[in-house]
């Protein structure tokens, strides 16, 4: 009895500790969190609702224009939803700034417009040469994206906001529309990479989306530039590039509250270079496992694939047999380098005797995934730039062929060699 009776007051102790001593980690956990911001992360609004990053199962997207229309039409703007981030240090609302609207100038320039206000006054030949030269202006203008910037001193974070754009081209012919969305990257060290929604079928998207990223102090504001790239999406090949708008931060003030901008879209400035890089690879041949053993090494002289004028590289490996795909391999992505050293071994199984039927191909690809960014549409996927492209087998030409003939005469021998990448 005595010793049942010591051993329960030892367990009504010790289960007393672990519990008090569980609700204090639990506590310190907390207040960590709540004090705590970690670096290099952004939060994610779009249209005035946080889904960065508790509220991403839980919030759908992709409603009807129609149904969004009505939703508009019916809820008063100031009356719903409150964002608590934008009071100020008293707790006050600041005014709302009002809406960008187009010139009217613009919306006057159809052909049609102006002959129903000079129709008596001008004559068939001139209103086919006024339809004609408005017609090459529409080719040339790609429109105007509208966005805003600010930045938050109490949290030390920098807003963007891609409000919209307007008088896109029509990207699909048959459709004579577009299904445009919008990629935007901070330079010069293109640490934040981030993409909005697509909006289907229109020439006018309204995105609406916040980008709130931490971490970036408001003393390099002014060394940073911001890249948009316009773009439509393609779900059966590479997505179709609109333009582009570049914005330097030098010279903005950001200090005195949000800052409105407009800018036309350009074409984007394709950097073209003499050639596609070379790449270093290493291949043995094991005769008596009937494996192929590859090393790719390094990279070097690849191309400006963006304003930056630098690339995040890696490699794509891919073995086939009878010209059906049986492996796929990648590298680890080298960031903003054109020369870049992977070392990276890849250890294939060959499914016959000999390297007869056996070539390999390597793609070496511009790297334009974020891990920081949010996929909130599933038809999307990352399409990367191919920066260039080499294949090795026994019907292939120049130091491809030489490389792989080397290989079947020498087996178990490592034979590394440099090879000229070829436009993907």
């Amino acid at each position: 009895d005595e010793i049942s009776t010591v051993v329960g007051i030892f367990s009504a102790f010790g289960l007393v500790f672990s519990v008090s001593l569980f609700a204090w980690i639990c506590c310190q956990r907390k207040s960590s969190k709540s004090n705590k911001t970690p670096p290099c992360k952004f939060v994610h609004v779009l249209k005035g609702v946080d889904i960065y990053p508790e509220n991403l199962n839980s919030k759908k997207f992709g409603a009807d224009d129609k149904s969004e229309a009505k939703n508009k039409s019916a809820m008063p703007n100031n009356s719903l939803h409150l964002d608590l981030e934008k009071t100020d240090l008293n707790g006050n609302f600041p005014k709302t700034t009002p809406k960008i609207q187009s010139s009217p100038d613009l919306e006057n320039l159809s052909p049609k417009h102006f002959a129903e206000r000079k129709k008596d006054s001008v004559s068939p030949d001139s209103l086919k040469s006024i339809t004609s030269l408005s017609s090459e202006d529409k080719q040339d203008k790609l429109g105007t994206l509208f966005f805003s910037l600010e930045y938050k001193f109490e949290k030390k974070a920098f807003v963007v906001n891609i409000n919209e754009a307007r008088g896109l081209p029509a990207m699909d012919e048959q459709s004579v529309t577009s299904d445009p969305y919008i990629k935007m990257t901070i330079l010069p060290e293109k640490k934040h990479k981030v993409k909005t929604r697509v909006l289907r079928k229109t020439l006018d998207p309204a995105f609406d989306e916040t980008f709130t990223f931490y971490g970036i102090p408001y003393s390099q504001i002014q060394d940073l530039t911001l890249h948009f790239m316009i773009l439509s999406f393609d779900r059966f090949s590479r997505d179709d590039v609109i333009g582009e708008v570049l914005i330097p931060l030098a010279g903005t003030e950001l200090s005195e509250g949000r800052l409105l901008m407009d800018k036309e879209i350009i074409k984007r400035n394709v950097r073209k270079s003499s050639g596609h890089g070379e790449l270093l690879i290493s291949l043995c041949y094991q005769s008596t496992t009937n494996t192929l053993t590859v090393v790719v090494l390094k990279a070097r002289h690849l191309p400006k694939s963006d304003v930056s004028g630098l690339s995040d590289p890696y490699v794509k490996v891919n073995l086939y047999h009878a010209m059906k795909r049986i492996y796929k391999k990648k590298t680890h992505v080298k960031k903003c380098t054109p020369n870049a050293v992977f070392n990276e071994l890849f250890v294939f199984d060959i499914p016959c005797e000999g390297l007869d039927d056996i070539s390999m191909e390597f793609l070496v690809l511009d790297s334009d995934i974020s891990m920081e960014f949010l996929v909130l549409d599933s038809d999307r996927g990352s399409r990367n730039e191919v920066i260039g492209q080499l294949t090795l087998g026994s019907s292939a030409e120049g130091t491809g062929g030489e490389h792989w003939k080397e290989i079947c005469e020498y087996p178990r021998r490592q034979i590394a060699k440099w090879h000229m990448l070829c436009d993907g």
